[in-house]
């Protein structure tokens, strides 16, 4: 699947879905509307039912006595614990009179968005604790008794990856149900996968008729039709499943991050997106439904918490002490593409793994140009004799894309293609080389993929090449009469390779909604991850794939997020009460700035910077055991808003909170908000800013630290104390931190951005670190 493709598929991007047009026609058209009320309103008390109260607001809306006889069907869905309002089908003059109305916060159109292993968990050491004791696993007992609600697609409620067997029984909290629909019964569940919805009314309304000779054949249940939530479901808590691969490559046995926890799935995506209506509703539901963590692998581009349907849902569902990660999205390496940048929401980014699957391209010059490749299958002694390479530019079908019916047959007939990466899905691009005649394929990154690497199950002998390997392979083409090559199929290799690395694909910061936050928060694997997939797909997930697997790869910061969502559940079911500042803090301060074989975390070709990576790559072992901990109670977030300057409506949107900030801020002067990472700006003239940050000891009473300072580039730093001396567990001790502009020479250039970290070394334990990244920003100096 081509991965920038792909993301505009399956990792979200971010549409509206109304129209602005003048025309009295469209004017009166109905479409979805998400209506968010003033919470704890008396005239609420005054209805019998909060949908009767919500009813009302409709009724008083619309424009004919007849439309109000059937406002009650225009009602999609009525939220009550992520938000309290309403969606429901309006026209443009009813949506304009209702944000009218005293007690209505904001009336936002419906956004539709789309969506965003066999070894990782060894890759994350959660198995043992590196030194031949038992690890996460064992401290933490699998994740058992925690909830983890996954927000896709749906599930495959058939699949080996959510088996039962030894499972504990649902916990007495769970609130939730089986919901049955086409194809999915109450008895698809278990105490493994414990509870499935679906949400379909805001995708019913944007989409008449549902199916389309076009698409796949959609489930109207919570039946995963295109294997993305099946995937990230047992992804994040898959049971133990031996002998997982993909046509035999990768074997091994399969693991969610947390395989005693249990998993509830909310399909809130179908073919044509996700709508924000839809993943509200299920936001609400989950809330109710008592889970402990929500994994999102959605994200778009960024948008104004205010505005973000997301973030507006999760501040309710964080109150309520659950933890929510999210998919920092799929838009790298563009600067400021990163999403779901909200401080309550844990933003994950992609990293690799040192898994490879070789498929290097000899040419017959005797040059060799490395690839990668899951194909098995048909015709691979084909592939690895020498076939005549053709690469088809020119024309305007896009011939070098190889989209289907831009090749002519009696070109590519019985030869090897080169196809450029774009446009149209990886997989696909085989497909059409076959309906021409081609044999085999060589696919080749362009400028914008650079050396990524995400493979696929091919539908013929084919290999993935890095943007340097194709230039030489082009190269080669053109300057020979009759170019061959072959491609050698290496199987599957680990730990040969440097790792974790940044993927290419994976959205980087500064968040240009929140700049103040540094996102990502961290990275994971997402790149190349095996896990389960629904049993009537080929691995491709084309429906021209008559292969059928359990397994399939599948890359895209919608698998690092559920990585982290399950070592979230890992901790919460050790620490279970922990808030999820506390949890994602213990993620943040113990990540890795290294790989595997010590040096510094790469971004491409140079050292990964702080908006590619946040505070560095999960690292289990050492977030069981953080020593400190940086807490955030909600209030503070609200704070914090009222620093950005945001409105009151603004923050009543985000928070449902009607608060002064100005009484606030009197309250609270030189507030800062107590975050695991640090971001400093610098505005015009300013030459020094303080920030106060807390910590509390989760480690062994009686602890010293010691503070250990790399400044960034230009700033002197001052921290106060130097020291910190606990004398009990759960202990809070303040320090402050000065970031002061060094004097520059006249002339002297500035840069505009500069990172550091701040580290508290435990005096007893040097083992154990806790840092913060610290990002500086100087704007217009």
């Amino acid at each position: 699947m081509e991965h920038q493709t792909f993301f505009l598929c399956i990792i979200l991007l971010l549409f509206v879905s109304s129209s602005s047009s003048s025309s009295s026609l469209e004017t009166l058209q109905k479409q979805t509307y998400i209506i968010q009320l003033h919470p704890n309103t008396e005239t609420a008390k005054t209805f019998t039912s909060k949908f009767d109260w919500h009813l009302s607001f409709l009724q008083e809306a619309v424009l004919s006595v007849e439309e109000e006889e059937e406002s009650s069907s225009r009602i999609l869905y009525s939220y009550g614990s992520a938000m309290e309002g309403f969606a429901a089908l309006l026209t443009e003059p009813e949506a304009e009179t209702l944000r009218n109305l005293p007690q209505v916060v904001a009336v936002r159109p419906d956004h539709v968005l789309q969506v965003q292993t066999t070894y990782s968990y060894k890759f994350l050491g959660l198995d043992d604790d590196g030194v031949g004791n038992s690890g996460l696993w064992s401290k933490s007992r699998f994740g058992q008794g925690t909830i983890i609600g996954v927000l896709d697609t749906g599930v495959w409620p058939e699949s080996p990856s959510f088996d039962d067997t030894g499972m504990p029984s649902v916990p007495r909290k769970w609130k939730g149900i089986c919901q049955e629909g086409e194809n999915f019964s109450s008895s698809s569940c278990n105490r493994k996968l414990i509870g499935a919805r679906f949400f379909i009314r805001g995708h019913r309304v944007a989409n008449s008729p549902l199916e389309s000779p076009n698409m796949p054949r959609e489930y109207i249940s919570a039946r995963d039709s295109t294997g993305h939530g099946t995937h990230t479901a047992s992804t994040v808590g898959g049971s133990s499943v031996s002998i997982a691969n993909v046509l035999g490559n990768g074997a091994g046995v399969a693991r969610g991050m947390a395989p005693g926890a249990h998993i509830a799935v909310y399909k809130v995506c179908w073919f044509s997106g996700c709508y924000s209506s839809d993943i509200l509703a299920a936001i609400d539901v989950a809330i109710q439904d008592k889970v402990n963590v929500l994994s999102l692998s959605l994200g778009g581009f960024p948008i104004p918490l205010y505005d973000d349907t997301i973030a507006i849902g999760t501040f309710r569902a964080m109150e309520q002490g659950i933890s929510v990660i999210c998919a920092a999205g799929n838009n790298g390496p563009i600067a400021s593409s990163v999403a779901n940048t909200a401080p309550w929401v844990s933003t994950i980014g992609a990293g690799t793994l040192d898994r490879r699957f070789p498929a290097i391209v000899r040419l017959d010059n005797g040059k060799l140009l490395y690839g990668e490749s899951l194909y098995p299958g048909k015709g691979l002694k084909k592939a690895e004799r020498e076939l005549e390479v053709i690469y088809v530019t020119g024309g305007e079908k896009g011939s070098e894309f190889c989209l289907r019916g831009s090749l002519p047959r009696e070109k590519i007939k019985g030869k090897m293609v080169i196809c450029d990466r774009g446009v149209n899905g990886r997989s696909e691009k085989g497909q059409a080389i076959k309906e021409a005649g081609g044999v085999a394929m060589i696919l080749a990154n362009t400028e914008i993929n650079q050396e990524e690497d995400s493979i696929d199950v091919h539908l013929l002998p084919a290999t993935l090449i890095g943007y340097t390997e194709s230039v030489l392979l082009k190269a080669y083409v053109n300057a020979t009469k009759k170019p061959k090559a072959k491609i050698i199929f290496g199987g599957t290799v680990t730990g040969r390779s440097r790792a974790p690395e940044v993927a290419q694909f994976s959205a980087r910061g500064p968040s240009l909604a929140n700049p103040s936050i540094l996102k990502p928060d961290i990275i994971a694997p997402g790149v190349n991850i095996i896990a389960a997939w629904p049993q009537n797909l080929g691995p491709t997930g084309l429906p021209y794939d008559s292969r059928r697997v359990n397994f399939t790869v599948m890359s895209g910061t919608s698998m690092s997020c559920p990585h982290v969502s399950g070592i979230t559940a890992l901790i919460r079911s050790t620490y279970p009460n922990w808030s999820p500042a506390a949890i994602k803090s213990a993620l943040m301060t113990t990540a890795d700035m290294y790989d595997r074989r010590g040096k510094e975390i790469k971004d491409g070709n140079k050292p990964a910077g702080l908006f590619a990576i946040g505070a560095g790559h999960v690292n289990p072992r050492k977030a069981i055991n953080p020593g400190l901990v940086y807490n955030i109670q909600p209030v503070d977030y609200i704070t914090y808003l009222c620093t950005l300057g945001f409105t009151r409506s603004d923050i009543l949107a985000i928070t449902h909170k009607n608060v002064s900030c100005s009484g606030i801020l009197r309250k609270n002067p030189g507030f800062s908000l107590n975050y695991p990472s640090i971001s400093v700006i610098f505005k015009r003239g300013k030459t020094m800013e303080m920030i106060t940050r807390r910590v509390t000891n989760v480690g062994s009473p009686n602890a010293i630290y010691s503070v250990n300072v790399k400044a960034p580039e230009g700033i002197k730093v001052t921290v106060k104390p130097k020291r910190l001396v606990f004398k009990h567990a759960d202990q809070t001790l303040s320090y402050r931190v000065w970031f002061v502009m060094k004097k520059r020479n006249r002339g002297e250039k500035v840069a505009s951005f500069a990172q550091g970290q701040l580290t508290w070394v435990n005096s007893r334990n040097l083992i154990q670190r806790v840092r913060s990244p610290i990002s500086v920003t100087l704007k217009n100096t």
